[in-house]
C-alpha cells in the first residue's frame, strides 16, 4: 500500500480562515486537536493537516471564538524578527515584520569548497578556507549588529548553513541578542534579495504540513 504523501504550505493569518474552508470542502468534516506541536485538523477522508504558529503565543494569545481564528489572529500580530541567512556564497540580514523586509543588508563572500587533495596543499587550504568562512562570520555579525541596532528584536531566525549561522550570532558583536528566542531554522539556497523576501513572508505565516491519505 502507498505511504501518505505529505507537503508544506505558508499561509498568512488572514488567509487561514478560507484556506481551512477550502481544505473541508476538499476533505470532508474536519475533527481539531490542539497539539504540542500545533493545531491538528484530521479530515473525513484521513488527509491531516497539521497548522503551526509563526512564533509561540508569548503573553499575547490570539483571540478568537475557536482554534483556528485565534491562531489566525496570533499569526496577524506584529513581531520584530531579527533574521541571518548565511551560506558559503552570500548573506542576507534583515529585520523583518509583518511578512516584509523593513531593513536589510544582503551581499556575497566566497568561501572555497572542499577539496580532494591531500598532503601539505590540502592543510594550506584547509587554512585558507577556515580563513575564508571566519571573515565571513565576522563581516556577516558585524552587518547583522548594524541592522539590527535600529529596531527592537524580539525573536532571531537563523538560516541557511546551520554552522555558519550559529557562528554569526556567537560573535561577540551580537552578545546583546544572545538571550532571545529562536524560531525555527530555515533551509533557504544561497541567500539571495529573492530568498530573503520569500524567507519574510514565511517566517509570519502559518507553517502548514498536510498529509494526503494513502490511495
Amino acid at each position: 500500500m502507498p505511504s501518505p504523501e505529505s507537503r508544506v504550505a505558508f499561509v498568512s493569518g488572514a488567509r487561514l480562515p478560507g484556506w481551512v474552508d477550502r481544505f473541508a470542502a476538499s476533505h470532508g468534516a474536519l475533527a481539531e486537536e490542539e497539539l504540542d506541536a500545533g493545531l491538528q485538523l484530521r479530515a473525513a477522508d484521513g488527509a491531516v493537516a497539521l497548522l503551526q504558529p509563526p512564533w509561540p503565543a508569548d503573553g499575547r494569545p490570539g483571540r478568537g471564538t475557536d482554534a483556528v481564528a485565534r491562531l489566525a489572529s496570533l499569526a496577524s500580530q506584529t513581531r520584530s524578527i531579527g533574521t541571518v541567512l548565511v551560506r558559503r556564497g552570500g548573506y542576507s540580514v534583515a529585520v523583518v515584520s509583518g511578512g516584509a523586509v523593513l531593513a536589510s543588508k544582503t551581499g556575497t563572500r566566497h568561501v572555497q569548497s572542499r577539496t580532494a587533495a591531500g598532503g601539505w596543499s590540502q592543510q594550506r587550504f584547509a587554512r585558507r578556507r577556515a580563513n575564508q568562512a571566519d571573515a565571513l562570520v565576522e563581516a556577516v555579525a558585524g552587518h547583522a549588529a548594524r541592522i539590527f541596532a535600529d529596531h527592537r528584536i524580539e525573536y532571531l531566525a537563523p538560516g541557511g548553513d546551520r554552522t555558519l549561522a550559529d557562528q554569526v550570532l556567537a560573535e561577540p558583536a551580537l552578545k546583546r541578542y544572545a538571550g532571545l528566542p529562536r524560531l525555527g531554522f530555515l533551509d533557504v539556497p544561497d541567500p539571495r534579495a529573492a530568498v530573503l523576501k520569500k524567507a519574510a513572508a514565511e517566517l509570519c505565516s502559518v507553517r502548514i504540513l498536510v498529509t494526503d491519505p494513502a490511495s
